[in-house]
């Protein structure tokens, strides 16, 4: 008798979750940005809402919510009811700034990975006044020139500045890390010749090296960039261990209904393939990806593990 009456509550919540995902969505969605508007990740979620909206025949409706490193955004996601109603925009910031800033959060603990959006990777460049026209000849250049230059980032601890640490640890070179408060700042100071090698990201890269007012030399995705197929991996050009592949994604409150996550995963998926925002990525530098929430719990942990190293060995804290 206990047995049944067991499986008989499991029973009553399965239907009724099942009942839930068959009714979802039956109002408007929130989707949290953790950035301003604008932004490379505001406009790629906009354009995927827009998808989403049609697909499911309600608004998806952006709510932007940017400071404290992007931890504000997660934690009005983790507080919020695990219904669907609810959505975050997640990249790998979403994993480093929480260990780097005192956050409560851990977004494998306190929400549910939906699916990729995109992956997008960056680009090695430098002024044209720098005597390296490959990324071999810049290895060689920083290591007879230990400190001499400097790298730029979109600030402390963010993905561009991880990346140019990476790339110091696997090439056993030394610059110095000058910090901005966003890549567009940056760009001044990196066209001027103040700052001599930089990581941005590709799309936003790519203007400056088509005037010739940066020289691109390879990028850090597994293999070349449609946006620059000219350009070689690093891999390709002998420089090993710094692979780097950004990406943003979506995720839910935990606890939400597995019924809700297989559609909500299933209805991006559809959205991201779609041939006009496959193109659209392309064309910013992107590409489309659409995975199963298992599958994007595996890329977040695999790169927690990844940007945990190269934070303990560059000593990386924030005040």
């Amino acid at each position: 008798m206990r047995l049944l009456s067991v499986f008989g509550v499991a029973g009553i919540a399965l239907c009724a979750s099942l009942a839930h995902a068959q009714n979802y969505p039956s109002r408007p969605v929130r989707v949290i940005v953790p950035l301003p508007p604008a932004g490379a990740l505001d406009n790629i979620v906009r354009a995927v809402s827009r998808r989403l909206a049609q697909g499911m025949g309600q608004n998806f409706i952006i709510d932007n919510r940017p400071g404290a490193g992007g931890n504000i955004a997660l934690e009005i996601a983790a507080a919020a009811a695990p219904d669907g109603y609810t959505l975050v925009a997640i990249a790998p910031s979403s994993i480093v700034y929480p260990m780097v800033f005192k956050s409560r959060i851990d977004v494998l603990r306190d929400l549910e990975p939906l699916s990729q959006v995109s992956t997008q990777g960056y680009i090695v460049v430098v002024h044209p006044s720098m005597p390296a026209r490959s990324a071999q000849e810049l290895v060689k250049v920083l290591k007879a020139n230990p400190g001499k230059y400097n790298f730029a980032s979109s600030g402390v601890a963010g993905p561009i500045h991880l990346t140019g640490e990476l790339f110091m640890a696997a090439t056993g070179t030394r610059m110095t890390h000058v910090p901005y408060k966003g890549s567009a700042l940056a760009y001044p100071d990196m066209i001027a010749g103040n700052i001599q090698v930089g990581f941005p990201a590709i799309y936003s890269a790519l203007p400056h090296i088509r005037a010739n007012r940066l020289r691109g030399l390879a990028v850090t995705t597994q293999a070349r960039a449609p946006a620059i197929p000219e350009l070689p991996t690093l891999a390709e050009a002998e420089v090993r261990g710094v692979e780097v592949e950004s990406w943003y994604a979506l995720a839910a409150p935990a606890a939400t209904p597995k019924a809700v996550i297989e559609r909500l995963s299933s209805e991006i998926g559809i959205a991201v393939r779609h041939p006009d925002m496959v193109k659209r990525l392309r064309a910013e530098g992107s590409e489309g990806v659409a995975n199963t929430p298992g599958e994007l719990r595996a890329v977040i942990a695999a790169d927690r593990d990844k940007w945990s190293r190269v934070i303990k060995k560059a000593g990386i804290r924030v005040e």
